[in-house]
């Protein structure tokens, strides 16, 4: 069995959520459950996504956020089963799929347009 034939058995085994449509510059927050020894529980992780990468099983998203003064990111794959659910906090306005240029800003020069609906 070869690597393409075993992508596509993994492909018939698992099935995708259905999370809203979300970008880069969009902030988000995501519940995800985290299990300790024998218990789970669920934490929250809100942030603005800087990407989007991949496709079909394949496909994950990074998302930053400050925690005490340090940029913290985390890279979720969308078909994670520890991903409870996922919610649209803010959509913004960015002219780029990667937006990467936000580690390097700090304070009100982090801030992403908001989109009007």
């Amino acid at each position: 069995m070869g690597k393409h034939e075993l992508l596509q058995y993994v492909d018939g085994l698992t099935e995708a959520q259905e999370f809203p449509n979300f970008k880069a510059g969009d902030t988000i927050t995501v519940t995800y459950k985290i299990r300790e020894g024998n218990k789970e529980r669920l934490q929250n992780f809100q942030g603005v996504v800087l990407q989007r990468r991949g496709n079909g099983k394949t496909e994950t998203f990074t998302v930053r956020k400050i925690s005490n003064n340090i940029g913290v990111e985390r890279i979720f794959p969308v078909t994670s089963p520890f991903i409870d659910k996922i919610t649209i906090n803010k959509r913004g306005v960015v002219r780029r799929a990667r937006i990467f240029y936000l580690r390097g800003l700090r304070g009100k020069k982090a801030r992403i347009k908001e989109a009007r609906i």
